[in-house]
């Protein structure tokens, strides 16, 4: 390096001799040129360029360094923010999310952290509350938490109709109603199959209703959830489930379509008082339409105060219910209509749903609720049935 150096300070005039001649004595006498000013100039260049060499082996250094190992935050994290993890979601897809968060520092770092721990594999879609610039190991621990994911618990229980189920659903997530009404509107678009409102009455569904569709159940909604993706979450736990039961196999030997037993399902739950009687009222439903009944209908008041609710008028007991309001003829779900009115009257739960596609009880047509429990007494006869009543007075429930 340094015969380099004074090659490049030569004097021009000696370029005949060899570099390394030894100079004239006269020179060294007279003190000329001597090269000593050469010499520290090559010297002080030395130093600046191995200064220089040094800085870019050290950049260089730094650069392979980072290359070889994965970058991620030191600290346990800053601010709060809130992130969502998404059905379907890789660690990949997590750690870039965080990335674009600000919360680890790269995605290669929260990949590596989730090989790591097994328990990575249990983290669930939703919202998460992190912090930004957390490590990416703490930031895993945040999401493998189940106490650290934001839901909203939400229980609709059996027996409400679409109306009462979005105003419930309003005021545990402050959707307005009108919301859960228009995201329901069309139940086709929602899943639903088409073959879902075939009847074998002789009756055309002319518009589909989302009436018995919105299975009752404890849902857990993401903070973000919309009108929309909730009633989505409660159709498909309604498919699931009424497929898991072979529900529209099984109404086959009844000899109708499972859209009229969903709808006997649906008169069962409002009819029964307690889970026991289900089948029962079922069974009660089927006779009267199907079998040696005078009207061949259902004679349920229960019909009745489903078109008031859709009317917006208040429910009414049975007895306080007028003759006019009984017997409506532009009441389409009129108790005396023949055959099965045009739509479910309410969401079934489960049991409801065992108990239409597997009726019991035999030949039975009345039923009445005689004691606080709400256990019904069925009977054959209208005799019979006048006995049972008979029963409901004296325990003080009739």
């Amino acid at each position: 390096m340094i015969d380099e150096l004074e090659l490049a300070f030569d004097d021009p005039g000696d370029k005949g001799r060899h570099r390394r001649g030894r100079r004239r004595a006269g020179d060294r006498k007279k003190g000329k040129g001597g090269s000593g000013g050469k010499s520290i100039v090559a010297l002080l260049m030395s130093v600046v360029l191995l200064g220089a060499l040094g800085a870019g082996v050290w950049y260089g250094f730094d650069r392979v360094q980072n290359f070889f190992t994965t970058p991620d935050y030191t600290g346990g994290g800053t601010s709060e923010v809130t992130i969502q993890v998404k059905k379907g979601d890789t660690a990949t897809d997590i750690g870039n999310t965080l990335v674009q968060a600000d919360v680890v520092k790269s995605a290669k770092a929260f990949v590596n952290a989730a090989k790591e721990n097994s328990r990575s594999a249990n983290i669930q879609p939703g919202t998460y509350k992190v912090r930004k610039q957390m490590r990416a190991a703490d930031a895993l621990a945040l999401l493998i938490d189940p106490k650290n994911r934001q839901v909203n618990g939400h229980t609709i229980p059996e027996g409400l109709s679409a109306k009462a189920t979005f105003k419930e659903l309003e005021k545990d997530t402050g959707i307005p109603a009108a919301e859960f009404e228009k995201a329901a509107k069309d139940p086709l678009a929602l899943g639903i199959p088409d073959w879902w409102f075939t009847r074998t009455d002789g009756k055309t569904v002319t518009q589909p209703s989302i009436e018995g569709f919105l299975f009752p159940d404890t849902y857990e909604f993401d903070a973000n959830a919309t009108a929309d993706t909730i009633i989505r979450a409660m159709v498909s736990r309604f498919l699931t489930v009424t497929g898991d039961m072979k529900f529209a196999e099984a109404v086959q030997p009844l000899g109708i379509s499972p859209y009229e037993a969903l709808i006997v399902a649906s008169l069962a739950q409002a009819e029964a008082g307690i889970p026991e009687d289900l089948a029962k009222v079922a069974r009660v439903a089927y006779n009267r339409l199907y079998k040696d009944f005078p009207c061949n209908c259902l004679e349920m008041d229960v019909t009745v105060n489903y078109w008031f609710e859709l009317n917006g008028k208040p429910r009414k007991a049975s007895k306080d219910m007028t003759v006019s309001e009984l017997n409506d003829p532009k009441n389409p779900y009129n108790r005396k209509l023949k055959g099965l009115i045009p739509t479910p009257i309410d969401n079934p739960g489960k049991a409801a749903l065992e108990g239409a596609i597997r009726p019991t009880g035999g030949d039975i047509y009345y039923f009445v609720a005689i004691d606080k429990t709400g256990k019904s007494a069925f009977a054959k006869t209208s005799a019979e049935h006048e006995a049972n009543k008979a029963i409901a007075r004296k325990n003080g429930v009739l």
